[in-house]
Order: C-alpha cells, then structure tokens, then sequence
C-alpha cells in the first residue's frame, strides 16, 4: 500500500490532465460547428467564419479650451502687478522700462473703452443719466428751476395736509439758528408749528410753545438731541421725521419735498 504523501504527488500530478482533456472536450462542439458552417457548407463572412476587425473610432480632436473675459483681464492685471513688483524690487532700466510700456499699454485701453463709453451714453437716451440729473452748467440751471417751480408748488399745498413739530431746548446754541429757519419756512407757506421745550425754557420765536411731556418718544425721535423736526401727516395720522441739528432754509424746504411728494429711489 502506498504511503499518503505518495498518493496526493499522484494525484496532483493527474488533475491537470484532467483540466486539458475536459477543455478539449469542451471546445470540440464549437470547432465542429465552425467546420460544418464555415468548410463544408461556405456560409461566408457573414456568418463570422470570417471574424470582423472592429473599426477603430476615429481620435477627435479635442478643441483648444477658450479663456474667458474675466482670466483674460485677470492676466493682464496679474502681469501689471508682476512687472511692478519686479521694477521696484529689482530698478534696472530694463525691468522700469518694461513696466511703464506695460502700464501705458493698460492706460491706453483704459481710454479706448472710456472714449466707447462716453459715444454709446451720447447714443442711446436710455443710458444717459444726465438727462434725468444734468451735470453740465446751462442744463443744470434749468433742471433746478424745474425742480424748484415743482417744490413750490407741494409747498404752497402742504398746510393742507401736513404741520410741524420743532423740538428745541434754551440752552440750545443751535437752537438759537434753527429757531428762525423755522419760523421763516413756516410763515412762507402758512404751515402750523408746535413748538416744544424740551427742558422747559422759552424761545422767543415761539413764544406759545410748550414742554414736553413724552412727545419724542411716541414720534421714534432719539431722545436728547435737538433741535429736531417732525412733520405730522393729519391724514395718515403718523409722523414723518425730518432730521436733527441746523438745516438751510432749502434744504429744509427739499428733504419735506422729498418725504412728502417722492418715493425712495425716484429722485436718484
């Protein structure tokens, strides 16, 4: 009897054999099909006696990627910075000259496009914002004699609707220069004042005010700051502050102009 080791060498040695013979076995249908079709009976190419080569894909040509706008400017203000830093690190004739040619490259594009920009503004109405707020000295006059008809205008309506709350203190120095403005606004366009003390002292331009008791915080006034002015809109029952501190006679006539006939943003 043989021992064990001697047995399994055996048998390992056996079970490749055995693999090729059954792979054989196994192939012989497929090579006897193939020689039927193909040898005997001559079905031809189109029954993959012959096997076709597959086509190659043809290789396109990826397109060079395009830079945008925005990379092309963002060289051209990296290469600025560049040739700078390496001007004042470095002085030569060579690297200052480099950089002002570059720089007044820069500026010359600068112009172009400023000079485009000034035709297609002269061109097209719709982009022209001086035709709505004009720069130039003759157009100018006569948009604020336009505007100053209009404000009249509101102005000399005003007491219809609207009276005044004028928050002062005696000892008030600008006070002593709003108390007059105020006073002359108010009698140009017959508007109501009521005057208010805040710390109870009189003001001779008003002589029949009083003192407070509460009105500023009830209106969102900030407390302690005067002078201060409130319009009081009868209709809507509602406050509409003005603003603090010393105002010009015009100014004070365009800010109730502004708040009273004008939405935020149609002025600008």
């Amino acid at each position: 009897m043989l021992a064990l080791p001697v047995l399994a060498m055996c048998l390992a040695a056996l079970l490749p054999v055995r693999a090729v013979a059954q792979e054989a076995r196994q192939a012989e249908p497929a090579a006897s099909a193939d020689s039927l079709y193909c040898e005997q009976r001559r079905l031809g190419y189109w029954f993959y006696c012959v096997r076709p080569v597959p086509a190659e894909e043809p290789q396109v040509e990826q397109p060079p990627a395009q830079s945008t706008a925005t990379q092309e400017l963002d060289a051209v203000t990296g290469e600025l910075r560049e040739l700078k830093a390496r001007a004042i690190l470095y002085p030569t004739p060579e690297n200052v000259t480099a950089y002002i040619r570059f720089q007044r490259a820069q500026l010359d594009r600068a112009s172009l496009f400023s000079d485009v920009w000034q035709r297609a503004i002269w061109q097209d109405p719709e982009l022209d914002y001086t035709l709505e707020r004009p720069v130039g000295a003759l157009a100018k006059k006569q948009w604020q004699d336009a505007r100053a008809a209009d404000r009249d205008a509101v102005m000399a309506k005003l007491s219809e609707r609207y009276g005044l709350f004028y928050f002062f203190a005696q000892t008030c120095g600008a006070c002593e220069v709003m108390s007059p403005i105020v006073r002359s606004v108010a009698d140009r366009w017959h508007i109501t004042v009521r005057a208010i003390s805040t710390d109870g002292g009189p003001s001779r331009h008003f002589p029949d005010y009083k003192v407070e008791s509460g009105q500023r915080p009830r209106m969102g006034l900030e407390p302690g700051i005067t002078p201060a002015l409130v319009l009081w809109d009868s209709v809507a029952r509602r406050p509409i502050p003005i603003g603090y501190g010393v105002l010009s006679a015009d100014e004070l006539q365009d800010r109730i102009y502004l708040l009273t006939s004008k939405e935020a943003g149609h002025d600008y």
